[in-house]
């Protein structure tokens, strides 16, 4: 045996599960968390089958993959690389030697890519089935198919603490062995975070509230965020406080998971639910939150979003209590709400972005995931707008089939989206690419200060990725990017490998082209700015914003890597600015040049506007070409205005009535307004195609031209009996002038016009109309002595004589 028989509840039923590996060739194990079958469980199996081929153990996080690699070595007494390893994507320690490797999900699919047929392997192990993590369900599928098509003599083998046993062992056709765990009784205690609370400020009473009971505790908290905020509200506390999430170094990463000679409090992701046991925990604080992946399909985004835990996942947070004598948890949240919550959390396949497994589908040649054994299919508008992604970033083809391009994407451990931006960024701009590949892709190295977000300028950490100094920035994580950069460069045929490029110092990346780059994986992110600094507009069409000090807030277009994901007033998390020469080169193939005529105050402009989408891009104005369609607007302008519009000071009018009063020869109709505007192509034609605004056009000298071998007009002034001249108007065709009652003084005739009197509108000096008449004598002889009366008494400076015919 590679190690002694242990206590560990799971060799109990280690035969059961053996036996059903000698008579057939997969096997569904269920058995509660510290039962040993993580480390156990291989070892027996390597023991039984020996060592033709390897022994693959899949676990769902990085974290539990080393440390499950390290307990089975420490259990025979060998160090890690030896009998037993790990592969992750950024870690190996395996030798000649190994049988048994414990890997990332993401391994194995790029082995199954690879090797079909898994050559060298002889069993599959795939451990914490429940979490139902994207890969896991992919790589499930994908060992079936094999196992089907090529490779019948592969075991599989399906571990999990909750599982809905039955229904997988029915996906996979296989018994169902079930073990006991050796569980303490734990004590429920719950204590319900308040509507208006603050969840780091509850966490941390409760913690101080459960150090009077003996043992570490352990606390689960949703993210690094707030473990951070519950680790400074517990400084002062008598224990030693640790932090556990994926990012941490391993030694950090050890020191929550080891025993200590001090008293322990371990702040926790739910990292610490199944994978892995923290030494010495006897209270658990649950919060009932965690981070999970949501997929919009309105944007597009997958997003972890904070949700209430399952039933099923507070009841191992709690059995954590309870491992190596009684316990006790604490729940923040109240039992009647206990009762509503799901069972069971939601298999990521049916929440995610599914790009990715759209490209793995496709790189197996199944691109229908309804050819393939999963144990839940994906939705079919999640997965088919993964495929709309795939193919507008040309990694497959119309039929679904991998490109050229698409295989090369595959490569590399990132989203289609950023594997597209580093395999098509030009060569001098690749370590750029790999820079924002890594910020993107892992967690942001900028924190907030004091409440206060940082700027969501991704130039800005480019530039601490290359070594500018800023305050905002976390330095471990800066080191970790530089870290994943450089192993992205390491796989780009032509780069630096990555150990050159840090020795060197080489490390800085044009971050001025932080915008141009990124657009490569976001072509559809691009915003352009409306109005006031932070406020843009996404090439959707929908709305999108940023802080307006932001760092980037003033420019005029960004590229969006990184939204909140509402539908409507998105808030920008991580963007980059790209200049319009850019947009215009990158996207010339969807530019769209639109040429209109518009109004530009009283004048036609020919408006020039270049459109990518819902986006305008500019928009340029020149004077407009005489012709044909500035003279439909024109004449449209008129219409909707009215005739004043040719006539603003009267002059048109004046020369319409004299006509009207000359007579003479006229054409078909007559010249009424309403008559002209219905005309108005007829008789303005030739002018409304020779100008481009309203006041360049001549009214008069078209309509004489509407009536040629016209008369005399008729006088636009007349002579008085006294020698004066005034103006004379023909309103509907009647000869009438205006006059002050003085400059009337000594006509003692009535005027006339071709012997048409006149009508005479008497004026007082303030230009007031006192009388109308077209009798001026008998005005004279008649009325005006009571008119004359009234005005000298209202101006008695002016002359009103007796008989005005005598002056």
């Amino acid at each position: 045996m590679l190690t002694q028989p242990t206590d560990l509840p799971i060799e109990e039923v280690v035969d059961d599960l053996l036996s059903s590996f000698r008579s057939g060739h997969r096997a569904v194990l269920v058995a509660p968390p510290g039962s040993g079958k993580t480390t156990i469980v291989p070892l027996r199996v390597l023991e039984e089958f020996g060592t033709d081929g390897k022994i693959v153990v899949l676990e769902p996080r990085r974290l539990a993959t080393r440390a499950a690699a390290r307990r089975m070595a420490f259990l025979i007494g060998e160090d890690v690389g030896a009998t037993v390893g790990y592969v992750t994507r950024d870690d190996r320690q395996t030798s000649k030697a190994t049988r048994i490797e414990v890997v990332t999900e993401g391994v194995l699919t790029r082995r199954f890519q690879r090797d079909p047929a898994l050559a060298g392997t002889a069993m599959v192990v795939f451990d914490e089935f429940h979490e139902r993590n994207l890969q896991t369900d992919l790589g499930l599928a994908l060992t079936l198919d094999s196992i089907e098509s090529r490779r019948p003599d592969l075991k599989l083998l399906v571990m999990s603490a909750t599982l809905d046993a039955q229904r997988v062992a029915d996906l996979i056709d296989a018994p169902v062995v079930t073990g006991s765990g050796r569980m303490h009784p734990v004590e429920m205690r719950w204590s319900p975070l308040s509507r208006t609370g603050r969840l780091d400020q509850h966490v941390a009473s409760v913690v101080k509230q459960a150090m009077g009971e003996p043992g570490d505790i352990l606390v689960f908290l949703p993210g690094m965020a707030e473990i951070e905020r519950v680790a400074r509200s517990l400084e002062g506390v008598d224990a030693e406080v640790h932090m556990l999430h994926g990012s941490l170094s391993i030694q950090a990463q050890d020191a929550a998971l080891f025993p200590s000679s001090k008293r322990k409090i371990v702040l926790s992701t739910d990292i610490a639910e199944t994978s892995l046991t923290v030494e010495g925990v006897r209270i658990v604080v649950d919060s009932g939150q965690a981070r999970a992946p949501r997929f919009d399909p309105h944007t597009g985004m997958t997003r972890l979003r904070t949700v209430p835990i399952s039933k099923s996942s507070a009841e191992q947070r709690a059995g954590r209590a309870g491992r190596t004598g009684p316990g006790v948890a604490y729940r923040l949240w109240s039992l009647i709400e206990n009762g509503t919550r799901r069972p069971h959390s939601e298999p990521e396949i049916t929440q995610v972005d599914l790009a990715g497994l759209a490209l793995e589908l496709a790189a197996w040649g199944k691109p229908d995931p309804s050819q393939l054994p999963f144990l839940d299919q994906p939705p079919p508008r999640t997965f088919r707008e993964g495929r709309d992604l795939l193919t507008s970033l040309g990694a497959i083809d119309g039929a679904g089939v991998l490109t050229a391009t698409g295989r090369r994407m595959l490569d590399l451990p990132l989203h289609p989206r950023l594997a597209r931006m580093v395999i098509d960024a030009a060569h001098d701009d690749r370590w750029l690419a790999c820079v924002l590949a890594a910020v993107v892709d892992e967690r942001d190295p900028f924190r907030s200060r004091a409440g206060e977000s940082p700027p969501a300028d991704l130039s800005l950490r480019v530039d601490a990725v290359g070594g500018i100094d800023n305050q905002w920035a976390d330095r471990r994580a800066v080191d970790r990017l530089r870290v994943r950069a450089s192993d992205l460069a390491g796989r780009i045929p032509g780069l630096k490998k990555p150990g050159d490029r840090l020795k060197s110092g080489a490390r800085s990346a044009p971050s001025q082209r932080s915008g141009a780059v990124l657009a490569l994986a976001y072509p559809d992110r691009l915003a352009i700015r409306r109005g006031s600094p932070g406020r843009f507009q996404l090439r959707t069409g929908t709305t999108a914003f940023l802080a307006p000090t932001d760092s980037i807030a003033g420019e005029g277009f960004l590229i969006a890597a990184d939204l909140d994901g509402k539908r409507k007033d998105a808030r920008i998390r991580l963007a980059a600015a790209i200049d319009t020469d850019d947009v215009a080169l990158m996207f010339s193939s969807e530019v769209e040049k639109k040429v209109s005529l518009q109004w530009s105050g009283e004048r036609v402009v020919s408006r020039t506007e270049r459109r990518l989408g819902g986006l305008a891009l500019d928009v340029s104005e020149r004077p407009a070409d005489p012709g044909p369609d500035v003279a439909r607007l024109l004449a449209a302008r008129v219409r909707k205005l009215g005739f004043q519009s040719l006539d603003p000071n009267g002059s048109v009018r004046a020369w319409l009535d004299r006509l009207e009063f000359g007579g003479g020869q006229r054409r078909e109709g007559d010249f009424s307004e309403r008559a002209l505007l219905d005309g108005l192509e007829d008789w303005l034609g030739s002018q409304l195609t020779s100008v481009v605004s309203l006041s360049d056009l001549d009214p008069i000298r078209a309509l004489k031209a509407q009536a040629p071998g016209r008369g005399r007009q008729p006088p636009s002034q007349v002579e008085l009996g006294n020698g004066r001249k005034v103006k004379v108007t023909y309103p509907d065709g009647v000869p009438r002038i205006a006059v002050k009652a003085q400059d009337l003084y000594g006509v003692n005739r009535h005027p006339e016009i071709g012997g048409v009197p006149l009508v005479v509108e008497v004026l007082s000096p303030a230009n007031r109309p006192v009388q109308i008449t077209s009798d001026l004598p008998g005005f004279w002889k008649g009325s005006w002595a009571q008119v004359r009366k009234e005005m000298m008494a209202r101006y008695p400076k002016h002359d009103w004589p007796a008989d005005p015919t005598a002056r």
